[in-house]
């Protein structure tokens, strides 16, 4: 039997350490030393608290670090009311740019959404993350007691 419960308790101290998260990347990205580089200057945009219909519209700033010119192929928002705006003409070697994005602010709610950005840097995408929280302007009131089975009313 106690063998038993030094099994179950090892398979689940396994279990609970696999489940671990790993640590989250750093911001920023070591410049390469030819063509293209995207740098972000913050990877997180926070809409903070506002209220619903708030002004939905946020700016992704970035820098071109490479050496030629960097062309944004696409941007796209992880779902239909995330709209990104991207720049059509090439950022130059040491020029910045404006991604903007736009949240649709009538969604109540916390914000967690993201923008994958496409560039002739390489294959892989970078991304943008999203957040925040949209509050009702309502006051949010709990409806009376009509009593029930359990309870008479009153």
């Amino acid at each position: 039997m106690k063998n038993i419960l030094s099994l179950i308790a090892m398979v689940f101290c396994v279990g609970y350490l696999s489940a671990q998260t790993a640590a989250p990347a750093s911001n920023t990205t070591p410049a390469k030393t030819g063509g293209p580089h995207l740098q972000w200057e913050a990877t997180v945009i926070d809409y903070g608290e506002i209220k619903k219909g708030s002004d939905p519209l946020r700016k992704a700033l970035f820098t071109n670090t490479g050496t030629e010119p960097l062309i944004i192929k696409s941007a796209r928002g992880s779902c239909g009311c995330t709209v990104p705006t991207w720049p059509k003409d090439p950022i130059m070697p040491g020029e910045k740019g404006v991604i903007e994005i736009r949240y649709d602010t009538q969604r109540v709610g916390p914000i967690n959404k993201s923008v994958s950005v496409s560039t002739n840097e390489s294959d892989e995408e970078t991304r943008v993350t999203i957040k925040g929280n949209i509050s009702s302007d309502e006051e949010q009131t709990l409806p009376k007691s009509e009593g029930n089975v359990l309870t008479p009313k009153g």
